[in-house]
């Protein structure tokens, strides 16, 4: 017997958080396509059949950009939902019309349904167009007075298993001689601290040496240094979380990224670890010789 595989249709007003339901659900884990065809929804849902169970989890938006293929959106959810491991269920997103004209003027957009029109004009108009697929939806969301980050977090709620963590630290330790990460979001440079490279037998190792870490620690500068850090990191990352970021990369930098920034990134997952899920790895530990940690 093969695996159910669960089907979201995300669909609704334009301007009511389709792009936020979407990244939402990229967070849970879920497959996820935008603005697909109703007309391939069924060949599509066969190719994930023929994919043998490596995707049980897909979201899809599907919106009036193709609205020449909207009137078949029924047929095709009838069509998948005869199967028997295919579970389609529709989430519908929409805001007062308002809500939705200010939204339209803020991001200076034209409403897909009156490009040269007033967009109330084509709010009015996709309202009445999506009469009936609101009415067959099995989950509704109202955004008109909700935040973005509050948006996800009923998702997450509708959607998420409740034990499964939402948010995921990354720890990156690099060398400032080989670039900053472009995907970090916290940078702290450590630079400053005693140098092991200069001590001849540590030049070759790495951070990741209990005798290299030990000397990164040890000195009175890096206790300070942790303990400011921990208190900031304490403070900042549940903050982030509430706002609705699903992961964070804090990047630690040294000259080469092998000696004080590896050993503090250690330190500092661990130090992290309790409060969220945590993973360090090291960008450029093996990248040349250790030359100028």
């Amino acid at each position: 017997m093969g695996k159910d595989i669960q089907v979201i249709i995300i669909t609704g007003m334009s301007g009511a958080g389709k792009t936020v339901a979407v990244q939402s659900f990229e967070d849970l884990g879920y497959f996820c396509i935008d603005n697909l065809p109703p007309t391939l929804l069924p060949k599509f849902i066969e190719m994930i059949e023929d994919a043998g169970g490596k995707f049980d989890k897909l979201a899809l938006v599907m919106d009036l950009r193709g609205r020449e293929f909207f009137d078949s959106l029924f047929s095709a959810i009838d069509a998948i939902d005869a199967g028997d491991h295919v579970k389609p269920q529709i989430l519908f997103l929409d805001a007062k019309d308002q809500v939705l004209v200010r939204r339209y003027k803020e991001t200076r957009r034209s409403h897909p349904l009156a490009p040269r029109g007033l967009p109330l004009d084509g709010i009015q108009l996709e309202r009445k167009i999506l009469e009936e697929i609101r009415g067959r939806a099995q989950y509704y969301i109202d955004t008109t007075d909700i935040k973005p980050s509050e948006l996800k977090e009923e998702i997450y709620r509708m959607f998420g298993d409740q034990h499964e963590p939402r948010f995921y630290v990354n720890v990156m330790s690099f060398g400032f001689k080989y670039g900053i990460p472009i995907d970090a979001d916290l940078v702290f440079d450590v630079r400053f601290l005693p140098n092991p490279y200069y001590v001849e037998h540590m030049r070759e190792r790495t951070g990741l040496d209990e005798d290299v870490a030990d000397y990164v620690l040890k000195w009175s500068e890096t206790k300070r240094f942790l303990e400011k850090l921990n208190d900031l990191l304490q403070f900042i990352l549940p903050q982030y979380k509430r706002e609705g970021k699903s992961h964070l990369v804090i990047g630690i930098g040294c000259t080469g990224g092998k000696h004080r920034s590896v050993a503090l990134a250690e330190y500092i997952g661990k130090q992290i670890e309790p409060m969220f899920p945590t993973k360090v790895f090291h960008r450029d530990i093996n990248k040349g010789k250790a030359k100028t940690s």
